[in-house]
């Protein structure tokens, strides 16, 4: 019972920190290099299955199904081999011909086990059950055990050699994927000397645990800090700076949730309108236009500078005022009308506004909180129009 719990306990770990990995994942740039590690950890969760059976069947004295179960044994270890050189090579992604000759090393020790397998059978060349049901190991086991160590002792000075002549996190990816070869290298060697004891189960847990740990972790986090960069950069403005159109529907949607969940109880709504925009991208260019929309949104966000800016629209924008930004709305919409007229005034960036409130228990949604701000957006932007008007007559 010894012998299967180690490998039942590795095969426990190997499921919870691999089950991600064994997932397929088509987006990603690495797929043909996860495909082959998906392979690789599908084969030793195999190769887990037919320990913990052995250990079962051995201790009970079924020699017969135990023949059956170590040929199966020795097949999944045969395939490990060839997906682990399928996967350092598809990781390294470097075409060569010392590439092709390692995948040809695996290829061939899972022929030669085949082969040694099919004359076992008849003749035992790989391992037997002598008349105590003891478990004998043969010659030609030694040889394909020793052939697996060549072949990952190359392989980990291969992946050395590739990672002094890198640098950062794939220099460290590299020389993880060469400590796992090491390390297998190591438990193959004890599994040969200690033939009824579970090293090879115990070599696999720790090479997959030190791919997972040193190798995929520092993907999985780096390929999440580009998707929310991809994100950030999918929701800003490019001109302004400030969050987008589709930022704002989000944000919208997810006030909506908040307010029938009762989460969310009051907010306010500012619309904005950049004046003149027209005539300066007809009269002075595009080049002032875009500058008056930037200035014009530096203005927005320096008095509304705890709220989100949001640009709706080629010469519209809105802020969201949650919390302190809406306690405080009177006093924020006096500064930034202050600061319009004083604009005005001076020739300067004009920009018309309207602010309203939503009203709980009404039955209202945001729409309409939006359509009255924008009402009185208009009524402020006819009000300086009007002020202009009168300015230029006298």
């Amino acid at each position: 019972m010894y012998y299967s719990s180690v490998s039942a306990l590795a095969l426990l770990v190997h499921l919870i920190i691999n089950i991600v990995h064994m997932r397929p994942n088509v987006g990603t740039n690495d797929y043909k290099t996860e495909c082959h590690y998906r392979q690789f950890l599908g084969v030793v969760m195999c190769y887990y299955v037919t320990d913990i059976l052995w250990g079962l069947l051995y201790e009970r004295g079924l020699t017969d199904l135990c023949f059956v179960d170590t040929i199966l044994y020795f097949i999944a270890v045969a395939f490990s081999v060839v997906f682990w050189t399928r996967f350092v090579v598809a990781y390294l992604e470097k075409e060569s011909r010392f590439n092709k000759l390692l995948i040809l090393g695996g290829w061939t020790i899972l022929f030669f086990q085949l082969a040694i397998l099919i004359i076992n059978i008849f003749i035992p060349v790989a391992f037997k059950f002598d008349e105590d049901k003891v478990y004998v190991p043969g010659k030609a086991r030694y040889v394909a055990f020793i052939a697996q160590i060549v072949l990952n002792i190359i392989t980990m000075f291969y992946t050395l050699w590739i990672a002094n002549r890198s640098s950062g996190k794939e220099r460290s990816h590299h020389i993880a994927v060469s400590a796992s070869g090491l390390m297998m290298s190591i438990f193959i060697i004890l599994q040969m000397c200690f033939p009824l004891m579970p090293f090879y189960a115990a070599g696999c847990l720790l090479t997959t645990c030190i791919i997972h740990s040193f190798v995929y972790s520092d993907k999985m986090i780096t390929h999440a800090q580009q998707m929310n960069f991809e994100r950030i950069k999918s929701h800003k403005d490019p001109l302004t700076g400030v969050r987008n159109k589709l930022a704002y529907i989000e944000t919208l949607m997810d006030i909506e949730d908040k307010v029938e969940s009762g989460e969310l109880k009051e907010y306010g709504v500012v619309v904005f309108d950049v004046n003149d925009l027209k005539y300066t991208n007809d009269n002075l260019g595009h080049d002032a236009g875009d500058q008056l929309l930037k200035d014009a949104c530096n203005l927005i966000c320096q008095v509304f500078d705890h709220s989100p800016v949001f640009r709706i629209g080629g010469d519209e924008f809105a802020a969201i005022l949650i919390g302190d930004p809406y306690t405080m709305s009177d006093a924020l919409l006096r500064s930034f009308e202050e600061r319009i007229d004083e604009n005005q005034a001076k020739g300067n960036v004009v920009i018309a506004s309207g602010y309203d409130i939503f009203n709980p228990g009404s039955g209202e949604n945001y729409n309409d909180v939006f359509k009255r701000a924008d009402k009185k957006m208009y009524e402020r932007k006819q009000i300086l129009k009007d002020r202009k008007a009168k300015t230029s007559m006298n």
